[in-house]
């Protein structure tokens, strides 16, 4: 028999959740458009868990750690909030995610959970280091994000368990970050190749910590360990353009599809990078 609930809080979610049956509702912006075409109402083995009303897990807070985003988070939530210059990757993401419809009602958690190939928050927040929270009645267990998604529309979230928070680490303030996008046109489009990129400097300008993730260049986006090598302690100036090419791509594994070839995802990959390092400097001259 079908069942909606709208639990108020937190106790009452993860036990709801406990026989692993439910299926969890935050903005619904994937949940609606799969049933379209399905009868109106719940179907007979519809078990809908309703979170919105868990108050406790929406919101942008600075801790000792870093800074801990609550599930309920949405993406216009993320662009009015006042933050660091760490996040405007996260926040150039955010504009990308559907209209502002979307954009008002979806959630970052949602995002995550949803695990697409093409989800524009996972590159921004691989490149930040983001751990997961995940929430059962047996307690609360954290994952770095790259050990929580597994594949396209596969994670490691047990089905008792709910995605709480999401966790970012302390950078300097003198980190900086960039999230570019290409596609078949300006808005409202999958990615056909996506890069975020982060790099914290020293006090005399070169790169103690790179991150770069590129995301539909693979089942799911992928940190790339041998561009942020060529990057990390190095003066953190035009020249890095040049040491990046595409023998770094390593373990990108593109396909071909209706928006674009294997090749031309590569050579993209490797353009958006440039791009992103370019958009870097920028913001180093202007901060």
């Amino acid at each position: 028999m079908g069942s909606y609930l709208r639990p108020e809080g937190l106790e009452d979610a993860v036990a709801a959740l406990a026989d692993g049956r439910c299926t969890v509702l935050a903005g619904g912006t994937d949940f609606y458009p799969a049933r379209v075409g399905r009868a109106p109402g719940l179907a007979a083995d519809d078990r809908i868990l309703d979170i919105t009303a868990l108050d406790g897990l929406r919101g942008i807070t600075q801790t000792a750690e870093g800074f801990r985003i609550g599930a309920l988070t949405t993406w216009s939530d993320v662009l009015r909030a006042p933050l660091p210059p760490l996040f405007t990757a996260l926040k150039q993401a955010a504009r990308e995610v559907g209209g502002v419809q979307i954009q008002n009602a979806g959630t970052l958690a949602g995002n995550l959970c949803n695990a697409s190939p093409a989800a524009d928050g996972v590159p921004p927040l691989l490149a930040m280091d983001a751990e997961v929270e995940l929430t059962s009645q047996g307690g609360s267990r954290r994952l770095a994000l790259d050990d929580f998604i597994l594949g396209n529309r596969k994670t490691a979230k047990r089905a008792d368990e709910l995605l709480t928070a999401l966790h970012i680490p302390a950078f300097s303030t003198r980190s900086r970050s960039a999230f570019l996008k290409l596609g078949a046109r300006k808005y409202l489009v999958i990615s056909i190749v996506m890069v975020a990129l982060l790099v914290d400097l020293d006090e005399d300008g070169t790169v103690v910590k790179a991150r770069v993730a590129v995301g539909s260049c693979a089942a799911r986006a992928h940190r790339l360990p041998a561009v942020e090598g060529a990057l990390t302690g190095q003066p953190f100036d035009e020249d890095l353009r040049a040491r990046i090419g595409e023998e770094q791509l390593d373990p990108l594994a593109p396909i071909d599809d209706i928006r674009g070839t294997a090749g031309y995802r590569r050579e993209a990959a490797v353009a958006l990078i440039r791009r992103g390092l370019d958009a870097l400097l920028l913001q180093q001259e202007g901060a």
